[in-house]
């Protein structure tokens, strides 16, 4: 019966290990042997000797519950320095990292289980600790402050996924001795670094732009679905310009961005590099000349710049080391990135969607509760089914449909998840539905460029011209630098031939045409602008171009992405052009 269940307070201890399917991936038996002794021989028994009691294991890791908030964390401490010594002896890319969370909440007890939001928290905070580090929340904190052995950092309120209200985080300071003891093992995602920027010039004001700067780059760069980030207090041990590859082992990354900051009078100057750790490669480097307004203006002009040069490169990179790697290592974030690569390296086209949702499938396979790669999978297939990149048939609408809704109901309070997910959905039919995810979307990350792309392509199909080609507008310089501009701007000619501004279609088109050469989109979009302002020759030659990029190019085709004005447009030139 409903209410007749024990409810209590309870400190709920969340450990998990570190890159578990990497390494089970090299060595399967090895590393499940490993685990279980390190459980019984070392983990378990601590948390027995601090009074706790392990109420359920999940493979490659467990939860606990213990009725003192001070023994929780104690435990962990002590979980986390036994594991520094025995990794310590361990080869490298042997060792086992755990990240442990830790909340102190009410409960619901079934048996020997436990749930609500009490365990909820911690195994939310459990995933955003550094390897061989602990989080705690604000409950925690107000109980164990002053009276356990160690120091507190305040990361400050997190939204946790399906927890109503942000949580305080705070991270327990080990005083080095994790890091001291071996270093972390390089993250199973795409890891990167960002170390303070070097000061130049003899100015009071840099120090407090260069920690900003810091900071903000590691914000927007944890936005990035995907990436592992190592947080500013690890990052500001370093000083630009060290040995990055000792760096790199130290912190378990791969990538490195690392730079300098000089003033002289009004302006200052920035100079930014991204670095592969491991070799000391640069794969790219960027000035920035400004002037020194307000610091806080200037820092934010800046880490945007920064990442906007910087995300295309790094996607870039990853797909290059992800096709070094052997097949059998590949998981699913791998494929879901490689999937995100060839559409940032060949742009949107009849080879390199197929290929991408490919890829898409093998990452849900690997990993069924996957959000992004399941709204990335149904926007790629409603794209492509509106462009014709895929077979058009129920099956894959159905499938494409089916996608979208399984990435909502995993994650909907991420924007990156509705930005594609509700575009996916205004493609296949549902312009109001999907306007109302997509606008979610924005409000969760108003820099969502994508997904304002997509709402604004939404509202034209509604009619709402002004505000859907303003919102596409908007997107375009929110992200000036975007892989996707091409097939956005050829979104947005399409919007402007609907709302009859054929001028504006026009400028827009060509330039789509030259952002991507196989677009063939964008030469349609050009040779019914061409047509309607009475430039028949340049028309057909553009409409050419478009059945040359794709031979089976057809008017149906054409009035399904366009419209049956757009063919009747065309007609006078269809038949010689083709």
């Amino acid at each position: 019966m409903a209410g007749t269940h024990e409810r209590r307070l309870a400190a709920i201890l969340v450990a998990d290990v570190v890159g578990f399917s990497r390494l089970m991936g090299s060595d399967e038996d090895g590393t499940f042997d490993a685990l279980k002794t390190r459980l019984s021989e070392s983990v378990n028994p601590l948390i027995s000797r601090y009074g706790g009691r392990v109420f359920k294991s999940t493979g490659d890791g467990l939860l606990a519950e213990f009725g003192s908030a001070v023994q929780a964390v104690e435990c962990a401490v002590a979980v986390q320095r036994a594991s520094a010594e025995v990794n310590g002896n361990a080869p490298p890319g042997k060792q086992l990292r755990f990240r442990i969370g830790i909340n102190l909440g009410d409960v619901i007890a079934d048996g020997d289980d436990l749930f609500g939001d009490g365990v909820n928290v911690a195994a939310r905070l459990e995933p955003l600790a550094e390897p061989g580090g602990i989080n705690i929340s604000q409950a925690i904190y107000d109980q164990v402050s002053g009276k356990v052995g160690v120091g507190f950092s305040k990361l400050g309120p997190r939204t946790l996924k399906n927890i109503a209200e942000p949580v305080q985080v705070f991270r327990v300071e080990l005083d080095g001795a994790e890091t001291a003891a071996t270093p972390p093992v390089i993250e199973d995602r795409p890891s990167i670094a960002v170390l303070a920027f070097q000061k130049l010039s003899n100015d009071a004001e840099l120090e407090f732009l260069s920690l900003g700067l810091l900071e903000d780059v590691i914000t927007l760069l944890a936005r990035v679905p995907g990436f592992f980030v190592i947080n500013a207090h690890s990052s500001l041990r370093y000083e630009g310009g060290a040995d990055l590859l000792k760096i790199g082992r130290e912190l378990g990354v791969r990538y490195i961005v690392q730079g300098s900051i000089r003033a002289a009078g009004s302006r200052v100057r920035v100079v930014a590099q991204l670095v592969e750790a491991e070799t000391g490669r640069q794969l790219w480097s960027q000035r920035f000349d400004v002037e020194r307004s307000e610091t806080l203006d200037l820092q934010d002009e800046m880490a945007r710049a920064i990442m906007i040069e910087l995300e295309p490169e790094l996607t870039r990179a990853e797909l290059t080391h992800i096709k070094r790697q052997r097949p059998d290592n590949l998981d699913a974030w791998s494929h879901y990135r490689k999937a995100a690569g060839l559409i940032t390296q060949h742009g949107w086209n009849n080879e390199s969607v197929p290929a991408a949702i490919e890829e898409l499938r093998e990452a849900i396979r690997l990993d069924p509760k996957f959000a992004l790669a399941h709204a990335l999978f149904s926007l790629l297939n409603a794209f492509g089914l509106v462009l014709s990149m895929v077979p058009d048939n129920p099956a894959l609408r159905k499938e494409a449909r089916e996608a979208a809704e399984r990435a909502i109901a995993l994650d909907a309070e991420s924007s990156d998840v509705l930005g594609r997910a509700g575009c996916a959905i205004a493609d296949l039919g549902e312009d109001e539905r999907g306007c109302e995810l997509l606008e979610r979307a924005i409000e969760i990350d108003p820099s969502n460029a994508q997904a304002r792309v997509a709402l604004g392509a939404a509202q034209t199909r509604l009619k709402r011209f002004d505000v859907g080609i303003e919102n596409m507008r908007t997107a375009m310089r929110i992200s000036p630098r975007d892989v996707s501009l091409g097939f956005w701007g050829m979104l947005l000619a399409r919007a402007l031939l609907a709302a009859h501004r054929t001028e504006e279609a026009l400028a827009e088109a060509k330039v789509a045409c030259r952002r991507d050469g196989q677009l063939h989109g964008a030469r349609v979009a050009q040779a019914v602008a061409l047509m309607r302002l009475g430039h028949q020759e340049e028309a057909r030659a553009a409409l050419a171009e478009a059945q040359r990029i794709y031979p089976g190019l057809t008017t149906t085709e054409i009035a399904k992405f366009f419209d049956e004005e757009a063919v009747s447009d065309l007609k006078p030139i269809w038949a010689a052009a083709a």
